[in-house]
């Protein structure tokens, strides 16, 4: 009698870990995979998407920053510059919670571009990061050609950097912030003035870590 029972036992417990097995494998299968930016183009039974060109910058600590650097992360990249008045306090505001947030999560880094290389020098770039009070391990604010800057902001990230003497800065840039995959591919987009936005992307760089798991 105690041999039957103990069969039974058994065979239900069996029966729960391939249930609980199952299900979780369905979950992993189920991960809804974020959107990918960009013209794709179709070469047989491959599609190619649009990826972020190759670059070459230096970071407030003078270190050389390239696509090297965040090869295998996941990175948030925006523009800016240090003597902007209107939309940089409030992006930074924003992107200093998604620092925070990833801070302590090694697939994850930051890339924050000046559009004015020219006042923007490296000890200033260092200084502003310092009072931020982040690493240049985790979050890099590059200057570079002003040139490639732009070049790369427009045709790599969709996003507007130019010089407008119109403006009460001199300057006209996009808030947005750009979820960039470990393949080099733009998966989100996202004002970085709007904190719902902000809270969106915090969401969605979760998601897509869940995405490359699930592979």
């Amino acid at each position: 009698m105690t041999s039957r029972i103990i069969q039974t036992l058994s065979r239900v417990i069996g029966a729960i870990l391939l249930t609980a097995t199952i299900f979780a494998c369905s979950k992993k299968e189920a991960v809804t995979p974020l959107p990918i930016f960009g013209e794709r183009e179709v070469k047989g039974t491959d599609t190619v998407y649009h990826t972020i060109a190759d670059f070459k910058f230096i970071d407030q600590d003078s270190a050389i920053i390239t696509q090297e650097t965040f090869k295998g992360k996941i990175y948030i990249a925006d523009f800016f510059f240090t003597t902007c008045r209107t939309i940089c306090p409030i992006m930074k505001t924003q992107m200093k919670r998604v620092y925070d947030s990833i801070q302590n999560d090694p697939d994850v880094l930051i890339l924050s571009h000046t559009i004015d290389p020219e006042y923007d020098t490296v000890p200033l770039l260092k200084d502003f990061a310092e009072r931020l009070g982040v690493s240049a391990a985790k979050w890099h604010f590059v200057t570079g050609k002003k040139d490639s800057i732009y070049e790369i902001a427009q045709t790599s990230y969709f996003a507007t950097a130019m010089e407008a003497k119109e403006e009460p800065d001199g300057f006209i840039h996009s808030g947005a912030f750009l979820l960039i995959d470990k393949d080099r591919r733009i998966r989100g987009k996202y004002d970085g003035t709007k904190v719902d936005e902000v809270n969106r992307l915090l969401l969605d760089i979760e998601a897509l870590k869940s995405e490359y798991a699930a592979q």
